[in-house]
């Protein structure tokens, strides 16, 4: 991600306020159906957003993120359990009403935004906040809500009858944050591909190019091929980022197509994630 602070936060403000409009055209009665959230009804996501802008909210504000310090006290040396954590939140607010966990939100990301954009200019960069999964610069954080908000989105607008909604900035941040986070989520499978690289080109909302290195920090150098090669439609990608789309599904489909070495690009896009 190369754009500048004014552009991030811009970007950040359209989104949340795109969701808002996806919240204020929904039918009422959607809030309790199925997302396509596994597990979770339309009112829950709006539950895990809260949760989440919440503690972003707190983090960038300078206070302390109270549910993420209360969940990690209650887990004691266990590794954090992110599924846990979501589940904890949403449960913590099943006795609120719709509309009550809906303003929770709303009030939460514009305090997380009006904090981001009040950061000192040596803190935008400079700073870390202890996430969910380490800590994190300001820029990053942004970018990770800006993803929920359109991930999340994508899951509510399965069911409350408005459709998928394709919008180049929240789909290229989704895909960016999956790229850069390849080198971890490779780890965490325990994959070591340290000195290759993957070139992916996207193209629709959302489109772009990245050529990664797929080892801890590695940069490829200006004139350097890629080992492999991944070409196909952003949306369906982010998703596949997003883990709302199987790669199997825009393989067969012909959205997604691979090159170069093969096996390495079918790995990358079965491990990319946009997540912790």
């Amino acid at each position: 991600m190369s754009l500048d602070r004014e552009t991030l936060l811009g970007i950040a403000h359209a989104e949340r306020q795109r969701l808002g409009r996806m919240i204020q055209f929904s039918d009422p009665g959607s809030w309790d159906l199925p997302s396509a959230a596994p597990g979770w009804w339309n009112r829950d996501v709006m539950a895990h957003l809260a949760a989440g802008d919440t503690a972003a909210a707190q983090l960038v504000a300078g206070e302390p993120a109270e549910e993420l310090d209360a969940f990690r006290a209650q887990s004691g040396d266990r590794p954090f359990d992110l599924d846990g954590f979501n589940a904890w939140t949403v449960n913590r607010r099943a006795g609120l009403s719709n509309r009550e966990v809906i303003t929770l939100w709303g009030q939460a990301a514009e305090s997380f935004l009006a904090h981001s954009a009040h950061l000192p200019g040596e803190d935008w960069m400079t700073r870390r906040f202890a996430w969910v999964s380490g800590d994190i610069a300001a820029p990053y954080l942004v970018q990770s809500r800006v993803t929920e908000w359109w991930l999340h989105g994508e899951d509510m607008r399965a069911s409350n009858g408005l459709g998928p909604s394709y919008e180049h900035w929240p789909i290229y941040l989704t895909v960016d944050l999956g790229v850069r986070m390849l080198p971890w989520a490779l780890e965490q499978a325990g994959e070591s591909l340290a000195g290759l690289t993957v070139q992916i080109d996207l193209e629709g909302a959302g489109g772009g190019s990245w050529h990664w290195g797929l080892g801890s920090g590695e940069v490829p150098g200006a004139g350097d091929e890629p080992d492999a090669r991944i070409k196909g439609r952003a949306p369906q990608f982010a998703l596949v980022a997003g883990r709302r789309l199987g790669p199997d599904e825009v393989l067969a489909a012909g959205t997604v197509s691979l090159g170069g070495n093969v096996a390495l690009a079918e790995l990358v896009l079965r491990h990319i994630r946009a997540f912790a």
